[in-house]
Parts: structure tokens; C-alpha cells; sequence
């Protein structure tokens, strides 16, 4: 399965093996940007919808729980493909996407509120929001902890935080760019401990009834 075209995440040829880049330089962070930027054209590959049905969407919306009257920020959220589910899902929630790249923002529907910028230096006060997700885009962070910070920091005490993303223990299976890294369930676990007073994992699949086969992980986090 091309979990690639499915995700719209960035299947760059050549990718290094460590996918670890230390710190995020306005070099890099350019480098990032235009990259998206580029995307952002790929329709095929960086589609803006995602299937309703799948794990993802049930286990952010069991998670989160009752969005009604509440701010949720998509961190990270390219096109919006899952904010768009959520706004149809949850007419009554205020939804926020933030994306590094303006012109992927421009494909997320109206009435979703969009902000450009990095997960390493999120423009909002804190405790701004109710809840927050990211799906497979903390690994384009770079400065992964100073990114699980900024997410933690925008939450208020008691909200609800989810990150699902691909298992470090499966790094290979894809190309990557060389800035992108994956997590095992206990390093980010021990991230997020930090800042959250509740905290789990999980291994999951695409589809609910499918076993899975190791490469996405979820975590779970109250603040």
C-alpha cells in the first residue's frame, strides 16, 4: 500500500538514513517551506481530503472527545485533509490549521482558521486551545522536543493532545527527506511526560480492522 499517496506525507528520493537533522536553520527551514510549497501542486501525492472511515479520524475524535464550542488546532495540517473531516463531523467546533507552507494553506476549505507557520514556534498564547492533533508531521519538526513544547504549551490544563506518525523502529520501509524523523513509542512518550500528566501509546493501523503491521504509532496525552 502507498502510504505515501494516502497520507500526503513527502516521499523524497534519497533520503538519509539517520533522518535526524539537529537543529532547524532558516537555511533548513527554508529548505522545508519551499519543499511543501512544491507539493502543495502534487495532487496525487499530497491529496486535500482523507477517507472518514479510517482509524485515524475514530481515534483523534474518541480521543479529543465532544469538539462542540470547543478550539481544536490541526498542527501541521497541509491541506486541511483532516480538519475538513472534523468540520463536517463536528459542525459546532472552532477549528484551527497551521501549516509551514501558505500555499498548502490555501487548499483548506473556509471557515477552518489558518495560520502559517512552524510547530517550533507556535503563534498563539497559551492555553489558547481545547485540544490539539498532529498527524504525521511532527516528523518534519526537526527540533522535535522544542516542537512537543510549543503543542503542549497552546493546550489548557485537562485538553486533549494526539499524535499518530511512523515508528522508528520500521525507519527504512520508506524514503525520506533528511530532515524527517520517526519515534519510538517511549522516546515521545518520554516527551510528552514533560508537560502532560497523562500519557500513552499504541501501535495502529490504517483501517480499524486490519491488523497492524507496525508503522504507525499513537500517542495519547491530557495535559
Amino acid at each position: 500500500m502507498n502510504w505515501r499517496r494516502i497520507f500526503g506525507g513527502a516521499a523524497t528520493p534519497g533520503g538519509s538514513k539517520s533522518g535526524r537533522a539537529e537543529q532547524l536553520t532558516p537555511e533548513l527551514r527554508a529548505r522545508i517551506r519551499t519543499s511543501f510549497d512544491a507539493a502543495s501542486r502534487d495532487d496525487e501525492n499530497f491529496p486535500a481530503t482523507i477517507d472518514p472511515r479510517i482509524y485515524h479520524v475514530k481515534l483523534i475524535r474518541e480521543h479529543l472527545g465532544d469538539m462542540r464550542g470547543k478550539r481544536v488546532l490541526d498542527v501541521g495540517c497541509g491541506k486541511g485533509r483532516f480538519a475538513r473531516v472534523f468540520q463536517e463531523q463536528e459542525p459546532g467546533a472552532e477549528l484551527w490549521g497551521l501549516d509551514i507552507s501558505e500555499e498548502m494553506l490555501r487548499f483548506v476549505p473556509e471557515g477552518i482558521h489558518t495560520r502559517a507557520a512552524s510547530m517550533t514556534e507556535l503563534p498563539f498564547e497559551d492555553a489558547f486551545f481545547d485540544g490539539a492533533y498532529a498527524t504525521e508531521s511532527l516528523e518534519h519538526a526537526v527540533e522535535i522536543e522544542k516542537a512537543v513544547s510549543e503543542i503542549c504549551r497552546v493546550v489548557k490544563p485537562g485538553g486533549r493532545i494526539v499524535v499518530i506518525d511512523k515508528n522508528a523502529e520500521q525507519w527504512g520501509r520508506l524514503n525520506t527527506p533528511e530532515w524527517e524523523r520517526w519515534f519510538t513509542r517511549k522516546e515521545l512518550e518520554t516527551m510528552l511526560k514533560r508537560h502532560c500528566r497523562k500519557v500513552s501509546s499504541r501501535v495502529i493501523s490504517y483501517w480499524e480492522d486490519v491488523e497492524p503491521d507496525g508503522l504507525f504509532l499513537a500517542w495519547l496525552a491530557e495535559k
